[in-house]
């Protein structure tokens, strides 16, 4: 995908949007995308939500996507997608480690993996921009 290389998308980014663009032709029988129209393009995350019973997030991701294959790779931007069934989103609070847990979780481990953790905690890194600098070294 040369395209969302060039616009220096994260590489689990790309290997994601791959994924979702291969899952897309497979449930339309190895059809070409091109010549699949905006209904083809609604059919699949409608699938995902009311089939697979997909999380929210998951069919937010596959759909955009579709979104960047469509605008950004084959030329060709969707018009108004409209209505489709939409995965619900669950209505839990997300479990986060206070200040005191985080510190005491760092000074528990050693080495290399002590100061990777202490990166992302304190810099905000992506698990997958810390591991690639890390190879870097």
């Amino acid at each position: 995908m040369t395209e969302i290389r060039r616009r220096h998308y994260s590489i689990r980014t790309e290997q994601v949007y791959e994924l979702w663009a291969c899952r897309f032709i497979a449930f339309h029988h190895n059809a070409a995308p091109i010549a699949l129209g905006r209904d083809a393009v609604v059919a699949f995350p409608e699938y995902l939500a009311v089939q697979r019973n997909v999380a929210a997030s998951t069919q937010n991701q596959a759909l955009n996507a579709l979104v960047f294959l469509y605008k950004q790779v084959l030329d060709q931007p969707l018009e108004e997608l409209g209505d489709f069934a939409r995965a619900k989103r669950p209505r839990r609070l997300p479990v986060v480690l206070s200040q005191p847990e985080a510190k005491a979780l760092i000074e528990s481990l050693t080495g290399t993996i002590q100061l990777m953790a202490g990166l992302l905690y304190g810099s905000g890194l992506r698990l997958m921009e810390c591991v690639l600098d890390a190879k870097s070294f």
